[in-house]
C-alpha cells in the first residue's frame, strides 16, 4: 500500500496580497488604472499628440502606484476604515439641557 502524503493549504481565511498590496488596494489599484486607460482614450480622441499623452498617463499612473502602495503599506489590510471610521467619531457632546437626566 502506497504512502499518501496531503498538503495542507496554509493560505485559508487569509486576505489576499499580490506584490506587497494588500486586500482591498488591489481593487483600489486595478480600478484606478483602467480610469487612466479610459482617461488616455479620451485624450487621444481629442486630438492630443500620444507622446503627451502617454508622458501625462505615465506621471498620473506612476503617481498612483506610490500613492496606493503607501497607503498599503502604513494603514495595512484595515487601517484604512479605520482611520475613516475615526475621522467620524464626534471630538466632544455638547448637552444644553438637563432634560435627559430626569425621568418623564
Amino acid at each position: 500500500m502506497a504512502n499518501s502524503v496531503y498538503q495542507f493549504n496554509k493560505g485559508i481565511n487569509q486576505s489576499i496580497e499580490f506584490k506587497g498590496l494588500k486586500a482591498q488596494y488591489i481593487w483600489y489599484l486595478g480600478g484606478g488604472l483602467v480610469i487612466l486607460l479610459i482617461l488616455f482614450a479620451v485624450l487621444y480622441i481629442i486630438g492630443l499628440p500620444s507622446l503627451v499623452c502617454v508622458g501625462f498617463i505615465g506621471t498620473t499612473g506612476s503617481f498612483l502606484v506610490f500613492k496606493i502602495y503607501k497607503m498599503s503599506n502604513k494603514y495595512g489590510e484595515y487601517g484604512l476604515m479605520k482611520a475613516l471610521a475615526k475621522k467620524q467619531v464626534p471630538k466632544c457632546i455638547k448637552v444644553y439641557s438637563r432634560a435627559i437626566f430626569f425621568k418623564i
